[in-house]
Parts: structure tokens; sequence; C-alpha cells
């Protein structure tokens, strides 16, 4: 029996619900994730639904720390495109997570509890079936940069980025599962536990583990706290050392800050085209030039990578 039921979030294409259900077992709180626009796979960056639950199922029995599917809708379900999940407790905003008192005790370890993960994710074989997209470094470059030349915005540090990455693309290695959007506010943390859960799957696809790295390494996402590179709560080192602890292989930081650079790159760009879309009158979303605004940030971020270089 459905016991409440209510609306969390959404974008223009996904919903995503809380409810509760009582049965003879006791009552089990649920979220509901469901698609509601068309799908197209072959040109969305995005992944199915369907696909995102198989991502997680697998993770799941290597380990990594996931909310457990409890179903994957069908047709008669009438519910669309949508999967059900089990809700896991805890806390995802990225600014608690790296300031609030309550994950003092726990917040030294959290970077080395990601490499952990990580490592946990990118040793899952991917599920026979689902074709994900795999993506390297040179390709990503030519994908943001013709977008970027789409904009039409002429910005002197992204020309400078893309000219440094291009002179510094790393070596191809064997590509692996990624999450693809492993970062804080994807997370869920606990004031005890650390690391509870892995959300947001949607982006998941095959690359070099250093992607997934640098991620959560770009500076947007560390919320205040640029002194501490992984994630604004931990250090490079403790997040190497907790991947090479649970199996993964060797990364070098270097290809990790090649990967953070270009993320700062990557959202600098996407920041500049939702602004470009604000501006040009396709878009009448505030929220569009609010994040717009953003470009500045990954440039004062990528001039400070400049210096330092990889």
């Amino acid at each position: 029996m459905l016991d409440s039921a209510g609306r969390l979030s959404g974008g223009a294409s996904m919903e995503t619900w809380a409810f509760a259900v009582e049965s003879p077992a006791g009552r089990e709180d649920l979220i509901l994730r469901r698609r509601s626009a068309p799908f197209d796979p072959e040109n969305a960056r995005s992944i199915s639904l369907a696909t995102e639950a198989a991502l997680i199922r697998a993770t799941g029995s290597r380990g990594a720390p996931v909310p457990p599917v409890r179903h994957v809708c069908e047709a008669d379900d009438g519910l669309g495109e949508a999967y059900v999940m089990g809700r896991v407790e805890g806390e995802t905003l990225g600014r608690k997570i790296v300031s609030d008192p309550r994950f003092d005790a726990v917040r030294e370890g959290l970077a080395r509890q990601c490499g952990e993960v990580l490592a946990q994710i990118h040793a899952t074989p991917p599920p026979p079936g689902l074709a994900l997209k795999t993506v390297d470094a040179a390709g990503e470059l030519d994908r943001y940069e013709e977008v970027y030349r789409t904009v039409g915005a002429g910005r002197p540090i992204l020309e400078l980025a893309f000219q440094y990455l291009r002179r510094h693309v790393p070596e191809p290695v064997e590509p692996v599962l990624l999450h693809g959007d492993f970062r804080n506010g994807n997370l869920m943390f606990d004031p005890r536990k650390g690391l509870v859960a892995v959300l947001d799957w949607e982006l998941s696809h095959i690359g070099d583990p250093a992607e997934d790295m640098g991620w959560i390494c770009t500076n947007s996402w560390r919320f205040g706290r640029p002194d501490r590179p992984v994630g604004g709560f931990g250090e490079y080192a403790d997040l190497l050392a907790g991947y090479a602890a649970a199996g993964g292989r060797p990364v070098e930081l270097s290809r990790v800050r090649f990967w953070q650079m270009l993320g700062s790159l990557r959202w600098g760009v996407m920041c500049l085209t939702m602004y470009m879309s604000w501006a040009n009158g396709t878009e009448r979303s505030v929220e569009r030039p609010m994040i717009g605004r953003r470009v500045s940030e990954t440039e004062a971020d990528l001039v400070i990578l400049l210096e330092q270089g990889l």
C-alpha cells in the first residue's frame, strides 16, 4: 500500500519522487526516477534509465555503495521509462560536506574512500548489451572546442587552455567503466560512515579512469575550499592511495590534473553556452544566466592551472 509520495526535483526531462510502501514485511522508503520527455539514445549524452539501473546493480555487486534497485519499470506499469530504488539516508549538499561540523570526524578519510569506490566502479565489467559510448581525451577536446567555436564568443583564457591541453594529451590507456559525473554533489555522505552512496549515473560511459578522478578534483566542485583538491575535502595523495589499495591500476597525478584542467575547461564552455542561450533569447529561464556567469570562475581556475602546469 502506498503510504506517502512527493516530488523531490527534476529538470526538463527527468523527475525524482520519494514515496513509501507499507506491506506485511513493513515500511520501505523508495525513490522513483522517471523520464518525462522523449529520449534520443543516438544523440543524447546521457544513458537510458534501464541502463542506469543495470550499472547500479552491476557496480553494487562489486561492492560500490549504491542504492538498491528494486524495480525497472515496464510498459505495463504505465510510468514510461523509470526505475525504483531504495532510499539511502545521508547528505548530498556539497557545501555542507566541506564545512558542516557534523562531518569533521570523517572528512579526513573521504578522499581515500572516493578512491576506493572509484576502483570498484572501474573494475566492474559493463553488463552486455548496454552499448555505452566510449570517450577519450582528444575526443573530448574536439567535442567541446566545436561547441565553443559554435557559440562564437572569443575568450582568451579558454583559447589558451585548449591549446595547452592539445599539447599535453596523455597516451591512451585501457578504457574502463566510468561513472561520468563523480563529484561532490552527486555523492551521499553520512557523518559517521562517510561515503554511503554514489548517485546520478546518467552520464556513465567507457573511458580513461583518470577522467572520474579529475572531475571530482575540478575546483567548481570544491564548494569554497580550493585548498582541498578532492571535492573540497581531501588531498590528491589520499585519492590515489585509496584507488591503489582497492586494486585500481596506478594512475599518475599528472594524468589526473590533465582531466582536472579539462574539467574546468568543459564546465566553462557549458556555462558559456548557457549564458549565450539566454543572451540571444533562446532561453528565458533565469537559471541560465545565473549559471552562465560562472564561466569567469572557470577562467580563474584555468589561469592557476596553466601557471602550475601538469
